[in-house]
């Protein structure tokens, strides 16, 4: 063969070879996927949060989970999609009190990352509390994309203290750091969140979550509803961090983290004899079977929480904020 037959065989062989991977990965870097690459630019992310409103709004409006399936996933998608299935049944008209949610001064913290999925934190103002009084709050919302062919959508949720979000520590270029799963450099590795909350609700160990509304407090709540006269009540709590529902954090300026994960719980009311539990009609809208004596539930958390640095001894993780709802009813 020719030295111009080789060529052009060889240079037919890298236009096939081109073609294959922008077939392939629908766009021009090779192994794209092993780079480490913003999750988004701010652009995408202003849209993406832009679309989820509208999206929520839409479905808020007419209670209806298919016009904002799209758009959530992981846990908060099922507090979400229970909620408004459960409003669709009690009101098929939608929803009298639909008022559209606003979410403005939007500060993004995108991280860089390989591979997929990618996610970046939108810290917002939201027009459900009142601006500069008591409960001025902030929606932190986690965005995740599974893929350069997949919507951004919303995992997480957590409803924070207006001063109350943390710094996240920024390279050089304004991109925020990942908080890695196994992270051995935290007090607490986020992978080991979701189970280490499970145990603590059912046992108070481990012991290294602070004080408060979401720790002890509960607890607390817990066992003065076990003793109510005429009913009894036990809790089950389970971890959920595998999937949609696997936890994801930043790094924050000090070396620990804001990590947001998920958990569920059961909580099974059985009535003393002449009594019977009481069903909520958004309640009885997810319930499978006749209430008679028991009554059990199904709730899905949804947590934000601040872990200190390794080396921390004590309080090393602070839960912030918790969001739940019911997903599933069963009655007995």
């Amino acid at each position: 063969m020719s030295g111009a037959g080789r060529a052009a065989r060889a240079l037919g062989a890298v236009a096939a070879a081109v073609v294959l991977a922008l077939t392939a990965s629908g766009c021009v870097t090779v192994h794209g996927e092993r780079e480490v690459l913003p999750a988004a630019t701010k652009a995408e992310a202003a849209q993406a949060l832009k679309d989820f409103a509208d999206a929520y709004n839409a479905a808020d409006r007419a209670y209806d989970p298919a016009l904002n399936a799209g758009r959530v996933t992981g846990v908060f998608a099922a507090i979400n999609q229970a909620g408004l299935k459960a409003g669709g049944t009690t009101t098929p008209a939608g929803n009298p009190r639909h008022r559209p949610l606003e979410l403005t001064d939007a500060r993004f913290a995108i991280p860089k990352k390989a591979g997929w999925p990618r996610f970046f934190v939108a810290d917002t103002d939201s027009n459900r509390d009142t601006d500069g009084a008591a409960g001025d709050s902030r929606w932190v919302l986690v965005f995740v994309r599974g893929g350069a062919d997949q919507l951004w959508e919303v995992a997480y949720l957590a409803i924070l203290d207006e001063n109350g979000v943390p710094e996240f520590r920024l390279d050089p270029d304004g991109f925020a750091e990942p908080a890695a799963s196994a992270a051995a450099d935290l007090a607490v590795a986020p992978a080991d969140l979701s189970k280490s909350y499970s145990d603590y609700l059912r046992s108070g160990r481990p012991e290294f979550f602070a004080a408060g509304p979401h720790t002890s407090a509960w607890r607390e709540e817990r066992a003065v509803s076990a003793r109510k006269p005429g009913m009894s009540t036990q809790y089950v709590d389970r971890p959920l961090d595998t999937g949609a529902f696997a936890p994801l954090g930043l790094v924050t300026e000090d070396g620990g983290a804001l990590v947001f994960f998920a958990s569920r719980f059961y909580d099974r009311q059985t009535a003393a004899a002449g009594y019977r539990p009481k069903v909520s009609p958004e309640v009885a809208a997810l319930m499978t079977g006749e209430v008679r004596s028991t009554l059990t539930r199904e709730w899905a958390c949804s947590q934000a929480a601040l872990v200190r640095p390794a080396g921390a001894d004590r309080d090393r993780v602070a839960v912030l904020s918790r969001l739940q709802g019911v997903t599933s009813a069963k009655g007995s």
